[in-house]
């Protein structure tokens, strides 16, 4: 970047985006004020560079910022219509744009423009929001601030609000900045390091206030009963719970969840006014359009058992239900865009923790990350007043603004696979691996189910962060192993909606030479294994209510007799059968259940690379080398078969172009004519 003034607001940005006391994911926004040559006059122009819609301030780029002419954006201000008709600023703002590329103007970019500050911050700090949504929240900030920090009344963002701060800085040219009621802050300041320290005082000052004047117990006294579950027994009764809640989470749409048990969380649901708060909602807009405008909170103690608490948790989700049909009906209008679904994002439950759900894996963790600064800005405003978030009314207007609709209209098509959750055994490498990574590639969040739980998680590692694949361990030979790895997918995404039983391993030995330790060790490991996977998936999918797959990663060998491989062989037998089996079984819940029936993979395989391949190679008479091209040799097609060949079927089977087909085997083996299903 080679525009001084761009880069220090970048630099500046990334401060303040990187400590979540400055503000949310995705939260605020910064701009700064400054010349720069225009390309077809060659002369100096004045520029306003602020950080576009939707970007994050923590790790915006110059591709984050958009640029506009400064003197078109204040020229707005003679044309503009009213507060009535502020949206169509919105559109007004691309003809102020400086240049091609960048990010879109967002909401706030008159904030920025109209206020005679050449470096402006707007930020959602807890403690500020705090101040922002309490009762007396302009006596508080008068208090608190002096003359320093102004006071906006609650407005919706947009062109107005602009104007408003800029009026604030015309009538007090000695304050540093303001607090929006109901929403956040903003500070201004004539260099950039000056913004940043007016935005940062503004924020520290709050916090301290609330820490020195504040009541100890804001919430007010735990509820007996309601107490934070022992740690173990806690994530076990998250488990039981999580497959139950995502249903009901999913009930318009397929969400994925995350579960959040911190202190913060767990103090807060065992307090004696958590319910009350929970039902005022939150204030902050970017809150509210991630967590809806409050949550479902469970009402039960958490002495209830288990299956009292998905009983109870069904009725409040029919009764939240109602009350966001009715909170819509009240306020919408005939231009208003549909209802975008009535299931709740957040799901509190005492004793346990939180649930947050959203489209993905990052929104979901966010939507939960949001309703902590919730949680944070509720006590500090009734640490000092009482809680007062903006109306339903108001929420309704951003929740439902048409704004809002078109933003969320330009959104990327979803992938085939996205908001699905997939379990994927023996995934560390070969095969598994192949699955996970194109499953991963459509959109799927991935649990990478291995013996080795290093190996589990450098297989996740490559396919990104945390929000696209977690590692776990699991002998799927152990049921109490096999139950552990399930626990750690449903507490890691919410769920799992997609089953691959590919862990498996092979001895080939002929009828005399192999053992019982033989037999058993193959049958433990892929018949008892993909049973045992199965079993406890299925628990997950019916508590979901949201349908599913199973898939077998069974072998050639299942209906083919071939020569010295008994153990191997009976064993895909047995998993074949399994397939159909299920496939009748699980039907009525909406599970389809199918296999794949590979052959000849021995790029990448890891049977083929522990010693199966040489035993195959010497069986066949081939070099162990030249092993894929002799299987290649004897197929229909003549052509090798690899790992992403059988990623392919998995992605077939399990997208929506064969939603109606269960119990079926597909071959992919480059055609093995002895092998074809009769």
């Amino acid at each position: 970047m080679t525009n001084h003034t761009a880069a220090a607001l970048i630099a500046r940005s990334n401060r303040l985006g990187a400590d979540p006391k400055n503000t949310n994911y995705a939260g605020g926004n910064t701009s700064a004020k400054g010349t720069d040559t225009d390309p077809v006059t060659g002369q100096p122009v004045e520029l306003l560079w602020v950080k576009g819609s939707g970007g994050d301030l923590g790790t915006l780029t110059e591709q984050g910022l958009a640029i506009l002419r400064l003197d078109r954006l204040k020229a707005l201000v003679d044309v503009y219509p009213g507060v009535d008709r502020e949206d169509e600023m919105v559109a007004a703002f691309d003809y102020c744009l400086h240049g091609k590329g960048g990010a879109a103007p967002s909401i706030d970019t008159a904030m920025h423009g109209l206020v005679d500050a050449a470096h402006v911050d707007h930020l959602h700090p807890d403690s500020g929001i705090a101040i922002a949504t309490a009762a007396d929240g302009e006596l508080l900030t008068r208090r608190i601030f002096g003359e320093k920090v102004g006071w906006v009344p609650w407005r919706r963002p947009g062109f107005q609000l602009g104007l408003d701060i800029a009026e604030i800085r015309k009538q007090h040219p000695d304050a540093i900045g303001c607090i929006l009621g109901g929403h956040g802050i903003t500070a201004w300041g004539e260099t950039s390091e000056e913004s940043e320290q007016n935005s940062l005082w503004i924020i520290d000052t709050a916090a301290a206030y609330i820490a020195e004047h504040g009541k100890s117990e804001p919430f007010g006294a735990v509820r007996d009963g309601f107490e934070a579950l022992p740690d173990s027994e806690r994530r076990t009764r998250a488990a039981a719970l999580a497959p139950t809640i995502r249903g009901i989470a999913s009930h318009d749409r397929p969400m994925v969840g995350h579960f959040t048990d911190s202190d913060v969380v767990l103090d807060f649901l065992a307090s004696e006014k958590a319910p009350a708060l929970a039902a005022l909602g939150t204030s902050c807009p970017d809150h509210f359009l991630r967590t809806k405008v409050k949550p479902l909170i469970l009402d039960l103690p958490r002495t209830a058992s288990v299956d009292e608490q998905i009983a109870r948790l069904h009725e409040l989700h029919a009764e939240y239900r109602a009350d966001y049909q009715a909170y819509y009906d009240a306020h919408a209008t005939a231009e208003s865009p549909a209802i975008r679904g009535a299931d709740p994002l957040i799901v509190l439950v005492p004793g346990v923790g939180m649930f947050s759900y959203g489209a993905n894996k990052q929104t979901a963790r966010v939507a939960g990350e949001f309703y902590v600064n919730a949680i944070n800005v509720m006590r500090g405003a009734e640490a000092l007043s009482t809680y007062s978030p903006i109306s339903d009314a108001e929420k309704f207007r951003i929740e439902y603004w048409a704004l809002e609709e078109a933003k969320l209209q330009r959104m990327p098509k979803a992938k085939s696979h996205q908001g699905r959750i997939a379990f994927v055994t023996g995934a560390a490498g070969g095969i598994g691996k192949a699955i996970a990574t194109r499953l991963a590639a459509e959109g799927a969040c991935v649990v990478i189910a291995d013996l080795e739980l290093a190996k589990a998680q450098a297989a996740a590692a490559e396919l990104g962060g945390t929000d696209v694949a977690v590692g776990v361990a699991a002998n799927v030979a152990d049921a109490d192993a096999v139950q552990a790895a399930l626990d750690e997918a449903v507490l890691a995404f919410g769920g799992v909606d997609l089953v691959v039983n590919n862990a498996g391993l092979s001895l080939s030995k002929p009828l005399l030479e192999t053992t019982e330790k033989d037999w058993d060790l193959q049958h433990d490991v892929m018949a008892k294994g993909s049973f045992l996977v199965s079993k406890a998936a299925a628990r997950v999918l019916i508590d979901q209510k949201l349908g599913g797959d199973i898939i077998y990663i069974s072998s050639k060998n299942s209906v083919f007799a071939g020569p010295n491989n008994i153990a191997y062989s009976a064993t895909k037998a047995d998993q074949a059968h399994q397939v159909r089996l299920l496939a009748v079984e699980l039907g009525e819940h909406g599970v389809r259940v199918n296999g794949i029936n590979p052959d000849g993979v021995v790029r990448g395989s890891g049977i083929f690379a522990s010693g199966w391949g040489a035993n195959r190679a010497a069986t066949y008479g081939v070099a162990e080398e030249d092993l894929g091209q002799f299987y290649a040799n004897r197929t229909i097609l003549k052509r090798e078969v690899v790992p992403e060949n059988v990623a392919d079927a998995v992605y077939v089977l399990t997208g929506p172009e064969l939603s109606r087909t269960t119990g079926l085997h597909v071959p992919v083996d480059s055609g093995v004519a002895a092998a074809f299903l009769r």
